[in-house]
């Protein structure tokens, strides 16, 4: 097999079976598309047929679906979902084949897909996040094809694209008419925001709704038109409320997430972009909750306000805007109850669909408007390239999600992460996985200290200006490396089980078997 090394040192085949040739990562901005969009098929409509059908294995008939196909669910759900599993085993049973999976995550509830994969219904897997037992298995080796793991706003731009075609979409909805009217603000399993779903709806072959809420016509404001809907089916159940969003994420005072926290707001504070009218993203995660919960408390000591949070939303962002800090979001996925009641009542919350969010081929996609992004990682090197995928042995069990959109989008990135974590040290010589390039990544904040990317000498005049005190990343390296060993090195077998897309379509890194 040849290879070619890419910008961040990573060897990439020339070309693999079962995906074909791979372009490897030339940098951020250096890898431009020039050809135009791709469209659906045309679907004349008939008055006299109607959408709602008695079955899912009806629907699947009427699709058209056929042995290697491309089919495609969404992840609102997350652990509740039981659309996937149900329209699976369905698809199984039906005796159809060599499909490909193309949902935009999955989650430890997909485990089921196992044996469809061992039995080659399922051959290949497109998704942004793989985690369970499931990622364990296909670190193994268990499918077909090489997995290909894209970012959500690398998703939606090859959807767009043309590079990734789904021939059927199977949309869970949480409420639907039976023209096919779509939102997630009502029903049993209301999960917010649709944003990932949307780009499927509008560029899929065929779409089905599967509802467990089929509510009178019509059912508006819709996330998702009718004219995107091609059959409706009702079904018991589509989630279990439980898995899909917790009542409201609340921070439980960790010391060691409050200590980073605390460095991430310092940092923020003396970057010289926390004014009036910032436009700001955080996660989900201990130290990121910790961090909104930080900031909510200075701005309003320091009477500064918000235009704008963006990407997926917690109940602290919504108590920002209910309280005035910010003046409105950007709703890519709903994490929370109070996330899903705050777009549903709320006409400053905005839902945002994954393309107009992150896609690098979009004039202006939001990220490209952040001050600032606060992002996780699995682990750090000293040329801070991030790994948010990959355990240290190199096992599948996470998402790349928005981390490589935001990082380049945003005028400050900063890296949320413990030195040690699980007795492992976060900040190595080479990441496991290259995920997000170190180009992109601007602050790591640790529970014992800051580093700074040397590019950004900006940002580390401004720091020590404001007094604070910088650690070199390898120093932090040193730090971890005596509280834990040099861990051994793992090897790998030549075998490549995953490839990781960057954002705009190239290869970043590949995933191998471990030897």
């Amino acid at each position: 097999m040849n290879y070619n090394k890419n910008a961040v040192g990573r060897d990439i085949p020339e070309y693999l079976e079962g995906i074909g040739e791979l372009v490897p990562f030339k940098g951020e901005g250096k890898y431009l598309r020039t050809e135009r969009k791709a469209s659906p098929k045309i679907r004349y409509g008939n008055r006299n047929e109607k959408k709602l059908l008695g079955s899912i294995e009806e629907a699947v008939k009427k699709s058209g679906l056929k042995d290697g196909m491309t089919i495609s669910f969404h992840h609102h759900l997350r652990n509740g979902d039981y659309v996937v599993n149900m329209v699976m085993q369905v698809i199984a049973d039906m005796g159809i084949k060599d499909l490909t999976l193309a949902p935009s995550s999955l989650s430890p509830c997909h485990d089921k897909l196992i044996p469809l994969i061992e039995q080659g219904v399922i051959t290949g897997i497109q998704s942004s996040g793989l985690r369970g037992e499931l990622g364990e298995k296909i670190s193994q080796g268990i499918l077909k094809k090489p997995c290909i793991i894209r970012s959500h706003g690398g998703r939606a731009r090859a959807i767009e694209d043309g590079e990734l075609h789904i021939d059927v979409a199977f949309l869970a909805a949480p409420a639907c008419d039976e023209y096919g009217n779509i939102n997630g603000r009502e029903g049993k399993a209301a999960c917010g925001s649709l944003g990932y779903a949307i780009v499927d709806a509008e560029y899929a072959d065929c779409v089905v709704a599967i509802t467990d809420n089929l509510v009178p016509f019509p059912n508006i404001p819709a996330s998702i038109g009718m004219m995107y809907v091609d059959y409706v089916v009702e079904v018991d159940a589509i989630g279990d409320p439980k898995g899909i969003v917790s009542g409201s994420i609340r921070f439980n005072d960790n010391p060691r997430d409050l200590l980073i926290a605390n460095n991430a707001v310092k940092a923020i504070k003396a970057s010289g972009l926390y004014k009036n009218g910032f436009r700001f993203q955080t996660g989900a995660a201990g130290s990121t909750l910790a961090v909104a919960k930080l900031l909510r408390e200075e701005m309003k000591k320091d009477g500064i306000k918000a235009s704008m949070a963006l990407g997926g939303i917690t109940g602290y962002m919504v108590t920002m805007l209910e309280e005035g800090l910010i003046d409105g979001i950007y709703d890519t996925q709903s994490f929370d109850l109070d996330a899903v009641r705050s777009i549903r009542e709320n006409t400053k919350h905005f839902e945002q669909t994954a393309s107009s969010y992150a896609n690098p081929n979009n004039p202006t996609p939001a990220v490209n408007t952040l001050d600032f992004v606060l992002l996780g990682a699995l682990e750090v090197d000293t040329d801070f390239n991030v790994n948010v995928m990959t355990r240290s042995d190199g096992v599948i069990n996470q998402a790349v999600g928005g981390h490589q959109d935001t990082a380049p989008g945003a005028e400050m990135s900063l890296i949320l992460a413990p030195l040690v974590r699980s007795r492992n040290p976060i900040v190595k010589d080479k990441v496991t996985t290259v995920c997000t390039p170190g180009e992109s990544v601007d602050v790591i904040c640790t529970d014992y200290g800051i580093a700074v990317n040397p590019k950004r000498q900006d940002l580390i005049e401004k720091f020590q200006k404001a007094g604070i005190e910088l650690k070199d990343i390898k120093e932090l390296q040193e730090m971890a490396e005596k509280l834990t060993g040099k861990p051994e090195e793992v090897k790998f077998s030549d075998e490549v089980v995953a490839v990781v897309e960057y954002r705009d379509g190239s290869i970043i890194d590949v995933i191998k078997k471990e030897a």
